[in-house]
């Protein structure tokens, strides 16, 4: 199935200029692979080292049709701006809970609700085929197809410790081992993965964005409690894509170094054997790295040590203003928070568990 002529009669109607990527597949939108099915099912029960996702009523909340089907349409809802439907939750419900979808303990870096109990990144909604871009310089070091969690993802080491994610894409347009400069297109954006499949068409599309430093995923607007530091990671705010502009540092850019030692110590704290020996695969001991540190954080579990077990591989990263909008300039002129725009629920109070 051809996306580009999977709704002609909405994209005639749409009044930006984001169009859908050429021969984008339905298939590649919602990230469907021979795995899906298999991965679909083990988020849902879980596995030995994987507790199954956990939703309710409460999830419901998340729904949005009035942001949701003119973004699926191919509309930007809100002229040249991406819609930030979900920021990093400050008070996670625990690891070994699993995945919770719900809304039971939610407080955004504004004190307010735009978030759910497991969420940690910051979600832009845009139509499918929308170019995402590298948000500063540096080495592309991941890529993975994982419909249980995120769809396909593609990881950009930034130097320093710090990591950034774009996940639910629909088509990756660099490869691992690439080095990418800043406004960089990088891939094409979709919603891959099964969150997709369970809640067509009432959650927009979007790109789901993760931030590391350090071996640990962190809020790039504000430090949560007990972060170290308290810098923005966001170049500037509101947020705006690169424009082209000469950034310094830029030109000084050097791949984020390991020590082996360090990076065999964690390997070895990974519980599942055929884990441990597809990851020690990896000949670069870098992107043997940062695959351990995706591992830890996605799947914290399947780690002896601790939840953050990543962060042993990292002396004591900084945060610095560093990133852009990782949206193409072509198509958006900054980013808009969903629930001051009126297109999310109200925010809700934190409420403990």
């Amino acid at each position: 199935m051809d996306w580009s002529r999977a709704l002609p009669r909405a994209r005639a109607r749409a009044k930006s200029p984001v169009m859908y990527g050429t021969n984008l597949s339905l298939r590649e939108v919602m990230g469907w692979t021979a795995k899906a099915p298999t991965q679909a099912w083990m988020a849902l029960r879980g596995d030995a080292n994987v507790p199954g996702s956990r939703f309710g009523a409460s999830s419901l909340a998340q729904f949005s049709p009035r942001l949701a089907i003119p973004t699926w349409l191919g509309r930007n809802v809100v002229a040249r701006r991406a819609v930030i439907m979900n920021l990093v939750n400050h008070t996670p419900t625990p690891v070994q809970d699993g995945w919770s979808v719900r809304l039971t303990q939610v407080r955004d870096f504004r004190g307010q609700g735009l978030s759910y109990d497991s969420h940690n990144g910051t979600d832009f909604a845009v139509p499918p085929g929308t170019p995402v871009v590298a948000a500063a310089p540096g080495r592309v070091v991941s890529l993975r197809s994982e419909y249980n969690r995120g769809g396909l993802k593609l990881a950009i080491d930034h130097g320093e410790g710090i990591l950034t994610s774009s996940n639910h894409l629909a088509r990756a347009l660099v490869q691992v081992g690439e080095v990418v400069t800043r406004g960089q297109v990088v891939a094409i954006s979709g919603y891959s993965g099964l969150d997709a499949l369970v809640s067509f068409p009432w959650i927009a599309p979007h790109v789901h964005y993760n931030v590391a430093v350090g071996g640990c995923l962190v809020d790039p607007f504000a430090a949560r409690e007990g972060e170290a530091g308290d810098a923005c990671l966001w170049r500037r705010l509101p947020l705006e894509p690169w424009r082209g502009e000469a950034v310094a540092g830029d030109t000084d850019f050097a791949p984020t170094r390991f020590e082996a030692a360090r990076v065999d110590a964690l390997l070895a704290q990974v519980k599942d054997p055929s884990r441990r020996d597809a990851l020690s695969r990896i000949e670069d001991l870098s992107l043997r790295a940062w695959e351990l540190v995706i591992e830890s954080f996605t799947y914290p579990l399947r780690f002896s040590s601790s939840v953050t077990a990543g962060v042993s591989l990292f002396d004591a990263p900084t945060r610095r203003a560093l990133l852009d909008l990782p949206i193409a300039a072509s198509h958006v002129d900054g980013a808009v928070f969903a629930d001051d725009v009126g297109l999310r629920r109200a925010p809700v109070r934190h409420r403990p568990r």
